[in-house]
């Protein structure tokens, strides 16, 4: 049985909510090296957005993080639509612009 703190009884966190935790955190840190310039984490706080996932979805505030991370990597825009984490190999996407 669940209190009202999310806890169940016996003291434990239900596993989703410990999940939940570490997804906010893992939103908290991209966001504060994509703040940093770091270009991965700006593409990842995009997709973060986008998808809704350690924070509410907002496509405008991930096209806002995308567009930061374009002014350095032009394939940006290949993954940003992608779940978070994915992330293609700039060799993968090089090619293909040369290929072009």
């Amino acid at each position: 049985m669940e209190s009202s703190s999310g806890r169940e009884s016996t003291g434990r966190v239900p596993l989703s909510g410990v999940v939940a935790d570490c997804v906010k955190r893992w939103f908290k840190d991209a966001l504060k090296e994509a703040k940093g310039g770091d270009v991965n984490m700006q593409v990842l706080v995009g997709q973060m957005y986008y998808h809704g996932y350690g924070v509410p979805r907002d496509g405008q505030k991930g096209r806002i993080w995308l567009t930061k991370a374009s002014r350095v990597r032009s394939s940006v825009w290949r993954v940003g639509g992608k779940r978070p984490g994915y992330n293609a190999s700039d060799s993968e996407s090089d090619e293909l612009e040369e290929n072009s």
